[in-house]
């Protein structure tokens, strides 16, 4: 691994960043917004104050519902008045950002982004739209594979671009779908692939590349997720055949450890001390990595957990395998608590609100079962959509889920809006 480094720009950034993290960061969300993937702390966890329908019925509780044009697997992002995701459209050969009203699902404005080269082949359940937004406050930014490279896109609020950085070349093996993450004065990117992989850290306000690691020639597809781990911001990266902690401002490597598969897809997550993380070709594992610096392998199994990410509360780490079966560990020690049944294939993660965790299936089968080490129990289950690849956002009271339908032969896709109705 090496890294380039621009010592005029992290200066900059340095210096910009406690002023620029103020305006409308993630780091500090409004109560009923989901500005980036995996919510507001990047780690799964909505408002656990917020009410939900109890037994969640799509036939009662469906406020609203909007046609998606294209296909796309990137779960949405909310943020005050407006709704956005990406979507490919491989007729027009167009990757677009939409926007859609909160309250009502009104489309508001759609962008391209990217016109034509899209790669020739990709994985037969991946999308050439596959991640989510990020926003600060003041602009929205999507990343794309297009034109054999990985490239980052600003727009203002009103959908107009400001700039976009070619970031690498880029070889699709299966996809690409690396949410971009905010993170004070700088834009997060990853962009493994077998080619020329690197991670990024961008000026915001220009696109300018502050720092870059390079990476080996492995695909990849885990995305750049900041968090608390051992007192100090680390911004933690598995696969590779390694796990890596970088810090996020710099890109100075803080500490590694072998252990991680190549190809992983999950988002790390943590207990504050230890670092989970997850993989599932060639090899399949969950481990715990001491984030303290030492590398140290605290615990390990071979359980599959390889695209959904997992979720951590209250010492035990939850997970729901692609193959359907629900997990918990204890997060110091490793042992299995339980393991349960929920049934189908999952690629979207699960949610964790208050002390319930929400997840649906590919074939739209959505399940609620409790967040107890002590045994696990469905306390719902209901259908949404026909087929789901995205996970669904939890905030300000409402779900907005991105499904597939069918009429006949043609899959069309959805986002959905749903809560309890407003009382008269």
């Amino acid at each position: 691994m090496t890294m380039k480094f621009s010592n005029l720009f992290c200066a900059v950034a340095l210096m910009a960043g406690p002023i620029l993290s103020c305006y409308g960061s993630p780091d500090i969300p409004g109560k009923d917004d989901w500005p980036s993937w995996r919510g507001p702390n990047r780690n799964g966890h909505a408002a656990p104050s917020q009410e939900l329908p109890a037994s969640l019925d799509p036939a009662k509780h469906t406020l609203w519902d909007v046609g998606i044009p294209g296909r796309g697997h990137g779960s949405p992002i909310v943020v005050g008045e407006h709704i956005y995701l990406v979507t490919a459209d491989e007729d027009k050969q167009t990757q677009s950002l939409l926007a859609y009203d909160r309250d009502t699902g009104n489309p508001a404005w759609t962008t391209v982004i990217h016109s034509g080269n899209f790669p020739e082949r990709i994985n037969r359940k991946a999308t050439h739209a596959n991640n989510s937004p990020a926003h600060d406050g003041e602009k929205l930014y999507v990343t794309f594979v297009n034109d054999g490279a990985a490239c980052a896109t600003a727009l203002n609020l009103k959908g107009e671009k400001v700039w976009t950085t070619r970031l690498t070349d880029y070889t699709v093996h299966q996809g690409y779908g690396a949410s971009p993450m905010v993170y004070r004065s700088l834009l997060l990117v990853c962009a493994d692939n077998k080619k020329a992989g690197a991670i990024f850290g961008l000026n915001r306000r220009t696109g300018e590349v502050v720092w870059k690691v390079d990476r080996p020639q492995i695909p990849n597809y885990t995305p750049p997720i900041v968090q608390k781990i051992d007192g100090r911001d680390q911004l933690v990266i598995s696969g590779c055949e390694k796990v890596i902690s970088l810090d996020p401002m710099t890109g100075k490597l803080l500490w590694q450890a072998k252990g991680s598969t190549q190809e992983t897809v999950t988002s790390p997550v943590t207990d504050g001390k230890r670092v989970f993380i997850s993989g599932g070709w060639p090899k399949n594992h969950v481990h715990a990595v001491e984030g303290n610096g030492s590398g140290k392998v605290v615990w390990r199994n071979i359980s599959r957990v390889y695209v959904p990410s997992m979720l951590v509360t209250k010492g035990h780490l939850y997970a729901v395998m692609d193959g359907g079966a629900a997990m918990c560990w204890d997060c110091q020690t490793g042992q299995r608590k339980w393991k349960g049944i929920l049934g189908g294939t999952f690629s979207s993660s699960p949610v964790l609100v208050g002390s319930d965790i929400h997840v649906i299936n590919e074939n739209g089968e959505y399940f609620k079962f409790n967040a107890d080490p002590e045994k696990f129990k469905i306390t719902h289950k209901a259908q949404i959509g026909e087929q789901v690849f995205a996970t669904p956002v939890f905030c300000g009271g409402r779900i907005y889920a991105r499904v597939a339908v069918f009429e006949g032969d043609q899959r069309r896709e959805k986002l959905l809006c749903l809560g309890n109705r407003p009382k008269n």
